[in-house]
């Protein structure tokens, strides 16, 4: 009996020592070659894009309210025009050529030509500079006249939305210089430069949105 008893046991043990791996569950998630799949992306949007869009929809609600209020108010018996500073007008070119440098930043990226868009960058920085300088020589030229702040509901309008909108395109001329510095540091390429894209939209909405109040200035 105890011959047989060992003779089974033998026989069990060969029998679990050749019968191999357990086979895979399909949905495992491992591939053929037993390399495990990377994750499938949840959201198609990165963090970065998402941000930037939810950063230009309270930007939009702001100067909608502004917009608003500026339109409704212009009816009031007390209103009382004030001149717009003629050097607005060249403000306006001068932004509207930086939106186009900028989108020119974005084309030599994409064509993988790092050098030029260095040069547009700069180019873009330079011109959004001279905006801010021609935002100033307005105010002071509104100063001079003895147009301040308080003193009609048009300038206080004048000073308020030109100084938000200069707030803005600062924090854009500060998003510039970094990716002016990351670009000379070799951190993009024509397939990962994505932080010059996020730059151009938020430039290009910026040039958009000074345009827009411009135009509400001269024609409303």
């Amino acid at each position: 009996m105890s011959v047989v008893t060992e003779e089974i046991g033998t026989a069990e043990s060969v029998e679990i020592l050749d019968s191999g791996p357990p086979p895979r569950h399909p949905g495992g998630g491992d591939e053929g070659d037993g390399e495990p799949r990377d994750p499938a992306p949840t959201f198609p949007v990165s963090k970065g894009r998402m941000a930037l869009w939810l950063l230009l929809t309270g930007i939009t609600m702001l100067f909608a309210g502004f917009s608003s209020a500026y339109i409704v108010l212009r009816g009031l018996p007390s209103w009382q025009n004030v001149a717009v500073p003629s050097v607005l007008w060249v403000n306006t070119l001068v932004i509207m050529a930086s939106s186009v440098a900028m989108e020119q930043t974005r084309r030599s990226m994409r064509r993988g030509q790092v050098g030029s868009a260095k040069l547009w960058i700069g180019v873009t920085g330079g011109l959004g500079l001279a905006f801010l300088v021609g935002q100033v020589v307005a105010w002071g030229r509104m100063v001079d006249a003895g147009v301040f702040l308080p003193s009609t509901l048009h300038s206080s309008f004048l000073y308020i939305l030109t100084g938000t909108h200069a707030v803005h395109l600062v924090g854009g001329v500060g998003a510039l210089a970094f990716v002016l510095i990351q670009t000379f540091r070799n951190r993009y390429t024509k397939q990962d430069h994505e932080p010059i894209a996020l730059c151009a939209t938020y430039w290009h909405f910026i040039d958009g949105l000074w345009v827009y109040l411009f135009l509400l200035f001269v024609l409303a």
